[in-house]
């Protein structure tokens, strides 16, 4: 990799690349097809589905305030699941948002003939290739383009409403459940599409400033702004348009427009309408190419993916490729039924994020440390999982085998090539170890450093010296109960090979030091700690004795952390009495720490411990 990526989105920037994602064809074409199945219903329809996201919206959340990696969903799904699933998961959002991206291109057609007899391939190609290039500068600047785009559409919907209001006719609201309960749910389902940016955002994680708090909130008022903004909007096209006319309209909140503000604001809304799909097609690129580059990175694509430009910190070969992908769907595709696929798809996604967040919580990783925590848990995600389950079941069969098919080609991707290159752990590897076996061997280490990595990134923790000590150091895990002369005598041998010193002058050393002052500091904790001669020697061993060890007095010691320096390095020495007696006085230190499963946790609870570091 040719380096970080940039964190330049703030909170205005997730709020609007979400809201952006989501109000194009789910708001300025699909209302009147809706409409055709539920009625008046159809505002409740809107509501409904934005209510099924919530459970999803809070897990999505907590993984990626937990991992806010490029890659998003794909990301916490293939440490959640493995590479498998993870390939899979990664294919089929990336085709997802990029057929949503080439759609929104191409569906400003039906407002753009409204003002310009240019052809629909034309602006559609000439847009796709403007965003690219805005992509390739740097997603700050795309992410403030967004935001541009964004105040205006909501500028223009919320003079649509206030405007409108006044217009509205209440006849054409009754009766509100014309067509009866079960259309307003299946509708529900049918747009659902309409809420896709939030799968869309945290594929941008890694490039948030202060994910832990910017990336929840503004998805959660993007979902609740959307949502409200959505109902409002079709409540006054309802009111305002004939229902024979509305449910035979491609051009819905025009068409309402028109009939209260004239062709002037019949204009209006249509500049509004381009403004939302440009939006979602530049969210679509700015999001979709983040995913080749997280499958890259885990050796699920060749690492040409992984490229990242070294002037605009962007990973131009992902964009590239994801821009090329949209114009072959513009110059050669149908996309209404591939759209379909892709919020079936997102349905499968959603219900995976609330799946992958039981994983992790069960998995009971130490280095999983999410910035927010979703509420009442598990019953919310167990909700979701159901209520992504019933609108599959609502998509109808024939639209579940076409799900299936895309979902085979990122299976088929997997065998082919990322198979034989894959080596990442996972969360269900650790689930199964407490459910089934306490065989070490079961999991490997890689997921728990690399979540440890992520955490010390993410909150920018300083690498001091008493960090990099720890993160070097020995670990000793003891299971039987020991005398501490036993003791001693083991954390000796380990350190002469080290220190080029001989075993019994070491032990002798640590003798003389407990008798002459006791290194038992707190209850259940010892810092065993001499000076030996050289320079530049500092030489740290984490230790915890299960059972015990017997310290002199029967003090029963279950932490220790034995290190041996030179002695000119007295401050070294101060400095890292001080950072363990810190972090041994934490919140939640001795539970963590008995509760750690192997070496690396161990490590992990010291690393990420919170304490003052220089």
């Amino acid at each position: 990799m040719e380096g970080g990526l940039k964190k330049g989105l703030t909170l205005l920037d997730i709020f609007c690349v979400a809201t952006g994602a989501m109000i194009s064809s789910g708001l300025f074409i699909l209302p009147g097809l809706a409409f055709a199945k539920a009625g008046p219903a159809v505002i409740l329809s809107y509501l409904i589905a934005g209510l099924f996201c919530i459970p999803s919206l809070l897990s999505m959340a907590e993984l990626t305030t937990a991992m806010p990696k490029a890659g998003g969903d794909y990301f916490y799904i293939m440490r959640g699941f493995g590479p498998l699933l993870g390939t899979v998961a990664g294919f089929s959002t990336w085709l997802s948002l990029s057929l949503k991206g080439a759609f929104a291109l191409l569906g400003m057609g039906a407002y753009v003939s409204i003002i310009t007899n240019i052809p629909l391939n034309i602006i559609a190609l000439i847009c796709c290739v403007f965003f690219i290039i805005l992509n390739l500068i740097g997603v700050k600047e795309a992410g403030r383009f967004q935001v541009f785009l964004v105040l205006g559409l909501l500028g223009v919907l919320l003079g649509y409403v206030l405007w409108g209001a006044g217009a509205v006719h209440t006849k054409n609201l009754r009766p509100f459940f014309d067509k009866g309960l079960t259309p307003m749910f299946s509708t529900a389902s049918f747009v659902f599409i309409s809420y896709g940016g939030l799968t869309k955002v945290v594929a941008l994680a890694e490039e948030v400033k202060n994910p832990g708090k910017n990336l929840p909130l503004g998805m959660m008022l993007s979902l609740a702004v959307t949502s409200v903004l959505y109902a409002l909007v079709i409540f006054v096209t309802i009111g305002v348009l004939k229902p024979q006319n509305l449910q035979e309209t491609f051009t819905p909140i025009s068409d309402g427009g028109a009939i209260f503000g004239g062709n002037v604001f019949k204009i209006i809304i249509s500049v509004g309408a381009f403004l939302a799909f440009i939006s979602t097609a530049n969210s679509a690129i700015m999001t979709a190419s983040r995913y080749p580059l997280g499958m890259s990175r885990d050796k699920l694509l060749p690492r040409s993916f992984e490229k990242i430009s070294r002037r605009f910190k962007t990973p131009y070969i992902a964009i590239l490729l994801t821009g090329f992908f949209i114009i072959m769907v513009i110059l050669f595709l149908r996309l209404e039924l591939l759209v379909k696929v892709a919020s079936s798809i997102l349905i499968i996604l959603y219900i995976f994020a609330n799946l992958t967040l039981i994983l992790f919580r069960e998995s009971k990783i130490l280095s999983y440390r999410p910035k927010f925590r979703a509420p009442l848990y598990p019953y919310v995600q167990v909700l979701g999982i159901v209520g992504g389950l019933f609108l599959l079941i609502e998509m109808g069969t024939f639209m579940l085998l076409l799900t299936a098919l895309f979902l085979l080609i990122g299976y088929v991707w997997y065998r082919a090539y990322a198979k034989k290159r894959a080596v990442q752990n996972s969360a269900l590897i650790h689930v199964l170890e407490r459910l089934v076996a306490k065989d070490k061997e079961l999991a490997s280490e890689s997921l728990l450093t690399e979540l440890r990595d992520i955490v010390i990134q993410r909150d920018e923790i300083i690498e001091d010296k008493f960090h990099k000590l720890i993160k070097d150091g020995m670990v000793l895990d003891i299971e039987p109960p020991l005398r501490m002369e036993d003791f001693f005598k083991e954390v000796s041998d380990i350190l002469s090979k080290d220190l080029g010193m001989k075993s019994e002058e070491l032990f002798d050393k640590f003798l003389k030091r407990e008798i002459e002052s006791s290194t038992v500091i707190a209850k259940g904790l010892a810092i065993p700690h001499i000076a030996v001669t050289g320079e530049n020697i500092f030489k740290v061993i984490l230790v915890r004795a299960r059972a015990g060890i017997i310290f002199p007095h029967d003090q029963l010691i279950h932490t220790s952390f034995v290190f041996a320096g030179s002695l000119g390095d007295r401050i070294l020495h101060l400095k890292v009495l001080s950072a363990i007696a810190e972090v041994t006085q934490g919140p939640g230190f001795i539970e963590q720490w008995m509760g750690a499963k192997n070496e690396e946790e161990l490590k992990n609870v010291v690393l990420l411990a919170e304490r003052r570091r220089d």
